[in-house]
């Protein structure tokens, strides 16, 4: 097992294409057959090409094994993706179809119809009857539509064709992805804070998820029974003693804390980050002797009460919030995980929404000030220009904020936050080396 393919390994969603046809034959349906199956097959290399599962690996399409003129081949192709795991259904035609009869019926895939716009054949009319259908049926689809013309015959994609494709189908999945999978809450309702009285029924009924709870004390417990993996703990704190210097200390001399402890919580903090991700998502090298343990929850996304009943006594959970929203860490580049600060199920959807959607890690933080020009040039001196010439955005409050927000990475010559497989080993040390880490300020965390 490596911590990349934990909760993304096994039969994930695959996207369904279905072309439909005009069902007539003895000539109108003959006539339709290649195209409609290589409009169907284009679609199917475009999404495979350009998308990708939160593991890296390519999307997975599912052509239908007949085109659908009619219900009797709709209940067949809807067999065959129950059978191959689609989560995901894009219907496609450049012609004219029976509206309810070729219809996914399905409520929990979500839906999309691509209707070719051509003038001598009516893809675009089926289109406009079957989305009143969907409509009329409550089962909600999503329109595709090209802007120009296409020849009868033609088998592109129309770069506006394929951007709506591609959007339907990075939605359409991140729905597919969080179906059956959970919010793990650690902990309670922090400080008050409404975003962390988590809703069960807001994940049940609207995201389709469960809602797992847990107690803190649970961490406590794996810390001291040393519920983890012994092995992997040398390896990994030997990698943030390395890679994970330790800032100034901002506290003065009568609250500032003595060496020994600040390692203590070091060696804590690195463990709540092990306890965390198995905690998610399991572990099969806690098996032989915790293997309840090694089960986790099936979180897709969690988050960690901590203030104040933990900060009061152990480390706060910066460490492990930052490196687990992170795209790397010692075992090298991986997908994120997505653990929101405060137990802030809100955070951690947000946060969720914008992971699959792009495949990047995230950043959270409370926005603490807003400095405008004026206020900037009265405390400082200093006139601000170019992009900060509006003014300033101060987020030094709480938040997960991933490494990867450090602008060490860039595409075309911009920092960028990327796709975890894009991401070069370089730009994971530069943001490593870009990163400062502070003992807390006593007051405030008095665990560390």
């Amino acid at each position: 097992m490596t911590t990349s393919e934990t909760l993304w390994t096994g039969n994930l969603p695959k996207i369904g294409i279905r072309p439909a046809i005009d069902g007539r034959m003895g000539g109108v349906r003959e006539s339709l057959e290649d195209q409609t199956r290589q409009l169907a097959e284009a679609v199917a290399k475009l999404l495979s090409e350009q998308l990708r599962y939160p593991n890296g690996e390519p999307v997975a399409c599912v052509l239908a094994e007949t085109a659908i003129g009619g219900r009797a081949e709709a209940e067949l192709v809807d067999q065959q993706f129950r059978r191959e795991n689609v989560g995901v259904s894009l219907t496609v035609t450049p012609c004219w179809c029976y509206g309810s009869e070729t219809m996914d019926m399905d409520p929990h895939r979500p839906k999309a119809i691509w209707g070719f716009n051509g003038t001598e054949r009516p893809g675009a009319v089926y289109l406009a009857a079957a989305l009143a259908g969907h409509t009329q049926k409550g089962l909600p689809a999503f329109g595709i539509y090209g802007r120009d013309v296409q020849d009868a015959g033609d088998t592109s994609i129309p770069e506006d064709v394929a951007e709506k494709l591609l959007r339907f189908s990075r939605a359409g999945l991140a729905v597919a992805l969080m179906r059956g999978k959970s919010y793990l809450s650690i902990g309670g309702t922090s400080m008050g804070i409404a975003g962390s009285v988590v809703d069960a029924t807001f994940f049940e009924d609207y995201l389709d998820m469960r809602v797992e709870a847990i107690d803190m004390t649970e961490v406590t417990r794996r810390i001291t029974q040393e519920i983890y993996d012994t092995d992997e703990y040398g390896q990994a704190r030997a990698w943030v003693k390395e890679n994970c210097p330790e800032g100034e200390d901002p506290n003065g001399e009568a609250s500032r804390r003595e060496r020994a402890q600040l390692d203590q919580e070091w060696d804590t903090s690195v463990k709540m980050t092990l306890i965390a991700r198995d905690l998610m998502v399991g572990n099969s090298r806690l098996q032989s002797q915790y293997a309840e343990e090694a089960l986790g929850h099936n979180a897709i996304a969690a988050g960690f009460q901590g203030q104040r009943q933990w900060t009061d006594t152990f480390p706060n959970g910066d460490v492990m919030e930052a490196l687990l929203n992170t795209s790397f860490d010692w075992n090298g580049r991986r997908s994120p995980y997505i653990m929101a600060t405060e137990n802030d199920a809100l955070n951690a959807v947000t946060m969720l929404f914008s992971h699959l959607l792009t495949g990047t890690a995230q950043i959270f933080a409370d926005l603490r000030t807003f400095w405008s020009a004026d206020a900037v040039q009265r405390v400082t001196g200093h006139q601000l220009s170019g992009a900060a010439a509006g003014g300033l955005l101060h987020l030094i409050n709480s938040g997960p904020a991933a490494l990867d927000g450090t602008g060490q990475q860039s595409c075309d010559g911009q920092p960028a936050i990327k796709p975890w497989w894009e991401v070069t080993d370089n730009e994971a040390q530069a943001c490593l080396e870009a990163t400062t880490w502070h003992p807390s300020i006593t007051e405030y965390f008095p665990g560390g």
